[in-house]
């Protein structure tokens, strides 16, 4: 199988990697000559065998909006635009309706599994057509862990279906990560607790609140043991927000994740010990930036 990736970015590279790894053919396209296979969306489209298909791994918002309609204009009834990144469920009913005019077709791809995807592979939560997903079951199969495909991925169901199976799996995130950031807070507040990494460590067998985020927690204070270097900064990406919204409009009560957003909200305004750790563990399993100390004091 021959695809085209369109962004090459922290996720899109280690995507591309991977594919390669696994035996299909990529060829990538982004902005960074650096990174980039061929120098235009043109070069890409005609380096593809048809039906084409295109992986989109761009921010979402007015970014994949505007490669979703440059790719409406250039390519051919049959191919393929899979759209794997962070976008909203709303906007791949517009796209699936955009691309159909053309008889293109359109499966959007929730994607976890953040910068270690290159060597752990990807959790993939998948929406459109039935026939879609078989075409690119192969694509799904390199990105996701080995093993069997059901514990990785998962045909949720119509067109923006994906893609918000992932915008909760990410309210999901934010309730975790704030719980465990305001138990290394409690913990580090206390004169009687000695080893706050220890306890932390001690946790991650056998124990009921053992997960990969709890390793990623314990990796984060063997870097920095008091997250100095970090300011309790941590900024919202946008599913958190998308998630409480839908939990409004379908009377769900969900005070856990809606709590974790307002306290990403709070973290702008003071320097939180479990706000650095919301933002180191954001830091160590995507890759996301995060503020360096000295500057939430200027």
């Amino acid at each position: 199988m021959h695809i085209g990736l369109i962004g090459l970015g922290k996720m899109g590279f280690n995507m591309r990697a991977r594919l390669r790894a696994k035996g299909v053919e990529v060829t990538g396209f982004d902005r960074n000559p650096e990174l980039t296979d061929v120098t235009s969306l043109a070069d890409l489209v005609a380096a593809l065998p048809t039906p084409r298909i295109i992986w989109v791994m761009v921010p979402a918002g007015q970014i994949t909006d505007g490669v979703v309609k440059d790719l409406s204009e250039s390519l051919s009834e049959g191919d393929m635009v899979i759209d794997g990144g962070n976008s909203k469920f709303t906007d791949d009913q517009v796209h699936a309706a955009l691309l159909a005019q053309k008889g293109i077709r359109f499966v959007d791809c929730g994607v976890s599994g953040g910068v270690w995807g290159l060597e752990n592979g990807y959790g993939l939560m998948a929406g459109g057509d039935a026939a879609d997903i078989e075409l690119a079951l192969p694509i799904f199969d390199a990105l996701r862990p080995e093993g069997d495909r059901a514990e990785s991925f998962v045909h949720v169901g119509d067109v923006g279906a994906g893609h918000y199976a992932k915008m909760v799996h990410n309210g999901i995130e934010y309730g975790l990560m704030q719980s465990y950031a305001e138990g290394y807070e409690l913990l580090q507040a206390k004169d009687i607790v000695k080893d706050v990494h220890g306890t932390f460590a001690a946790w991650q067998e056998g124990t009921v609140v053992r997960s990969w985020l709890l390793d990623l927690l314990v990796k984060a204070l063997e870097e920095d043991p008091g997250l100095s270097s970090i300011a309790g900064y941590a900024e919202d990406s946008g599913e958190g927000r998308w998630t409480v919204e839908e939990a409004i409009a379908s009377s769900v009560p969900a005070p856990a994740i809606t709590a974790a957003l307002f306290a990403r909200f709070s973290s702008r305004q003071e320097d939180s010990p479990s706000m650095k750790m919301v933002a180191a563990l954001r830091n160590q399993f995507g890759g996301h930036a995060v503020k360096p100390a000295a500057s939430k004091a200027e």
